[in-house]
């Protein structure tokens, strides 16, 4: 979920890797199969960048319009579920 919500702060945006794991704390290891995942299931897209000579490429990625479509339900669940359960007693 982390993922998809950086994505959906800037969803037209194209996003670095290391971009993406500072803003949600997850570690390459963890964050670049993610990252894989969400392409090989055309979630996002992904390009490389060169910027300047003898610095090298850099892939960046960003929501497809289904991978936003899916971003946007997938963080609209837990309110969802919020929002449809039963208050406890303590709630009133």
């Amino acid at each position: 979920m982390q993922v998809l919500d950086s994505f959906l702060a800037r969803p037209e945006d194209w996003r670095y890797g290391y971009e993406l794991s500072r803003e949600t704390g997850l570690k390459s290891g963890t964050l670049y199969p993610i990252l894989m995942r969400l392409e090989k299931h055309n979630l996002l897209e992904a390009r490389w960048v060169t910027t300047d000579p003898g610095v090298p490429p850099r892939h960046t990625y960003r929501l497809t319009p289904d991978g936003l479509e899916l971003a946007k339900e997938k963080l609209a669940e837990p309110a969802r579920r919020v929002a449809l359960r039963e208050p406890t007693p303590n709630e009133g």
